[in-house]
């Protein structure tokens, strides 16, 4: 039972720069194809052919993985094996202004169908005034007039020549016309001088006046109608009129889209609706006179022409042939489902079917839309009305405004457009879960899962890919190209990324942005081709850029501010490790861990979790050290054992079970009175069993224990246990390896605290014998004793009240 030194090829897996089938990245043939996703491109491959519905896409991974572009590129590459979609526009609903008309027209013909009728517009906008300013329509309309001033005259005038013949007179009144009687001279007869006749002549007169009064009153209520059928007659001679000046220009229209029955349709309702409205064609007169019909425009802030224009939605003029791929960033509602734009109108909100704008439904229907899942998520309403048009397979315009009555404006109720697309979402892992969890419709609408993977087992074949991968993402973004040595460096920094020797990173965007740093340098040095110095400058520049906290760190300790002893030994005190993480980096820090112990009544006092600085794994990790220590030691006496543990000067959270091994030798130093070296740095975790398991982030404890060490002078002793299981995961830095290489610092594994106990104490840790017992000079001989000595102590101070009491 001892700690295995590795050797130093085991510290960190090197490429051979010869193995590698380049001299540099310019010799690899374009390779497109994400490496070591296969399981992933299947599925989005299956989901993107899938047309059953709810068959969309979900794709889940670590962010900084390439995911977006992979999908993308995939998508476009299918897309253009596929057919365009078909265009839609909106156009003025004649009967019913508010719920504007979609019609749906085959790719590339809806900006046609605009400008067809925009024209057709203009020529109306000529052709029509100069119909109605031509002599031949003046000459008719001048005798609708005619006819009716002359009829109406007639009537007065026959009516007048007869009142006359009787003496009595047609008179106008402020109040309209009348009648009264005529005294012999011709003139109106005056009040007194009627009062002055005999009875008997005022009663004729009254009779007379009576009879007249009925005529008049017959004749003015026949003007009305009269003037009714005038204007019945002048409309039905504008219609006419109009209808010789519309129907060959609309004719002549209606050919170019003989294909399109919605296209004819929507040319007889727009000739239907000119006819109607042809006053607006004809200046203020002929205007008013509709108006004077009852007519009224009923959407005040669209201009008489503007009604008939058409308002192209979406169209494939323009692109590239294929099925749309669109990717929205801000999915807004608005910016999903479309909006309806307002202006101001006489002091309110007004629109019509102008202001219609397509969404990214829209957009992508026919093709792919793509969005990432965590902003969608983040957009009030945008989810609920993402899967209502899912649902529904319509694509309806929704806002805010509308959903919470916050105002109440003028909006429009336009036609829904059906909706064929594939969804796919990009987003992590745990949101994918989450939302699974508490979302029962995910499952509905998004049936096809794609994973993306983190890692690619590391292999000779797979270096090969992975050189070939190195090699596209350069020439993706015109970077010079790298030597076999370069790409090498690469490929071992991409197995430090993935934390683990046998595993090389697939988070594509640090391997991106890695080569742009060192395409960098190599440039800034002049050299054509990048080198495996320059890959390495970039690298220690990340670290140096955001360094400044892991040096400070570290001269607290060399100021001794921070405790920690690199040499000699003491009992119950160890050195334990620690990652500190901020943002995207990370780097290991020293912490002393000590213990103290004495009688008591079996409690393992963890002072983390006591001030609630530990999280709940820390606190796990302690309390399967006492589960140990209970099932190890004085196995026939109750454990009679206070104990506390501390992380010294910690000042912040402590989480994770990875000090849980520190911990215990620590625990058992103190029982057993054995000194620990302080020249060692300890890592793991362990069960109840006491065997150690792997954790994470050994490569940055371990350089952080070497860091601190080389500042104060390597010793040739210092060194760190780490998991026998962790040994596969070592990536070091180069001055690392070079110093275990020199014999100045170690780097050991350790299966059992057993093996950490005799490394650590110089001591064998001891086995039990087939009594059962440990040996008296062993670690665990001496924590044994300790603890039935303990026992011992309990019981007397438990025996001592009893025998008081008798």
């Amino acid at each position: 039972m001892t700690a295995t030194a590795l050797s130093v090829e085991q510290l960190a897996r090197r490429v051979d720069p010869a193995s590698l089938p380049l001299r540099t990245t310019a010799d690899v043939a374009a390779h497109d194809e994400a490496i070591g996703q296969a399981r992933a491109l299947d599925a989005l491959r299956f989901g993107a052919r899938m047309q059953a519905p709810g068959f969309n896409l979900f794709v889940i991974g670590t962010p900084g993985a390439g995911i977006d572009r992979t999908v993308r590129a995939l998508l476009q590459e299918k897309a253009r094996g596929e057919a365009a979609p078909e265009d839609w526009v909106y156009v003025n609903n004649f009967a019913q202004a508010y719920k504007p008309r979609a019609l749906r027209l085959p790719s590339g013909r809806g900006p046609q169908f605009r400008d067809a009728i925009a024209e057709l517009i203009r020529d109306l906008g000529a052709a029509l005034p100069a119909a109605f300013e031509a002599q031949d329509y003046q000459a008719r309309r001048r005798a609708i007039d005619e006819a009716f001033r002359r009829k109406q005259e007639q009537a007065f005038s026959a009516l007048t020549k007869e009142a006359g013949e009787s003496n009595v007179a047609i008179v106008r009144t402020p109040f309209g016309f009348g009648v009264a009687p005529l005294a012999d001279g011709g003139e109106v007869l005056k009040p007194e001088a009627f009062n002055a006749l005999p009875e008997s002549e005022r009663d004729r007169l009254h009779a007379l006046l009576k009879q007249f009064e009925a005529r008049l009153q017959e004749i003015l209520q026949n003007v009305p109608r009269w003037d009714k059928e005038r204007r019945e007659e002048a409309r039905t001679l504008d219609r006419d009129t109009a209808r010789f000046a519309v129907s060959h220009s609309i004719d002549e229209t209606k050919t170019r889209f003989a294909d399109l029955p919605v296209a004819l349709e929507h040319l007889d309702a727009m000739r239907n609706d000119l006819l109607d409205n042809v006053g607006v064609f004809i200046g203020p007169a002929q205007a008013a006179a509709r108006e004077e019909g009852g007519e009224e425009q009923e959407w005040a802030t669209i201009g008489p022409l503007e009604r008939y224009e058409v308002n192209v939605l979406v169209t494939a003029e323009g692109s590239a042939g294929g099925a749309p791929v669109v990717e929205e960033l801000h999915p807004t509602l608005r910016n999903l489902v479309g909006r309806i734009e307002h202006v101001w109108h006489r002091g309110l909100l007004s629109t019509d079917f102008r202001r219609l704008k397509a969404g990214a439904l829209h957009r992508a229907n026919g093709g792919y839309l793509l969005l990432d899942a965590r902003s969608l998520l983040t957009e009030p309403f945008s989810w609920a009305a993402l899967k209502r048009a899912l649902k529904t397979r319509r694509i309806r315009f929704e806002s805010v405004d509308d959903i919470l009555s916050l105002t109440s404006t003028v909006s429009l109720e336009p036609d829904p457009i059906p909706l064929d697309l594939k969804v796919v979402l990009v987003g992590e892992r745990w949101l994918y879960w989450l939302l699974a969890a508490f979302d029962p419709e995910l499952a509905v609408h998004f049936k096809v899962l794609a994973d993306f993977e983190d890692a690619l087992d590391r292999a000779p074949a797979a270096e090969a890919g992975y050189a070939q991968m190195v090699a596209a993402l350069a020439r993706d973004a015109s970077l010079q190209p790298l030597d076999a040595a370069a790409v090498a460096r690469v490929i071992e920094h991409a197995a430090r990324l993935a934390e683990d020797a046998e595993k090389l990173t697939l988070h594509v965007e640090r391997v991106r942005d890695l080569l742009a740093e060192a395409d960098f340098w190599a440039r800034d040095a002049g050299r054509p081709v990048t080198t495996r110095d320059d890959v390495q400058r970039a690298i220690d520049e990340q670290i140096r850029r955001a360094g400044r906290l892991r040096e400070r760190v570290q001269e607290a300790m060399l100021r001794e501010i921070a405790l920690i002893a690199t040499s000699g030994s003491k009992v119950a005190q160890i050195n334990g490790l620690s990652v500190l993480t901020l943002g995207d980096t990370s780097f290991g820090r020293p912490t002393r861990i000590t213990a103290r112990v004495r009688p008591g009544a079996g409690k393992l006092v963890d002072i983390e979790r006591e001030v609630e600085l530990g999280g709940p794994l820390h606190s796990k990790g302690v309390l399967i050290l006492n589960g140990f220590l209970a099932g190890r030691y004085a196995l026939d006496a109750p454990m009679s054992l206070h104990a506390s543990l501390v992380f010294e000067q910690s000042y912040g959270g402590v989480e994770g079970d990875s000090a849980s091994l520190a911990e215990a030798c620590a625990l058992l130093s103190a029982l057993a009175d054995a000194p620990l070296r302080q020249d060692l740095a300890v890592t793991g975790s362990i069960n109840q069993h006491g065997e150690v398991q792997a954790i994470g982030g050994v490569n940055e404890k371990i350089e952080g224990f070497f860091d601190l060490c080389t500042a104060r002078g390597l010793s040739g002793t210092q060194g760190v246990l780490i998991p026998a299981a962790n040994a596969q995961h070592l990536m070091l830095r180069a001055d690392v390896v070079e110093a275990c290489k020199a014999g100045r610092f170690s780097v050991s594994t350790v299966a059992s605290v057993d093996d950490a106990l005799a490394a650590l104490t110089g001591m064998p840790a001891g086995e039990r014998d087939a009594e059962g017992h440990f040996p008296a000079d062993s670690v665990n001989g001496r924590v044994e004793a300790r603890l039935l000595s303990y026992a011992q102590t309990r019981r007397q101070y438990g025996a001592a009240p009893a025998a008081e009491g008798k």
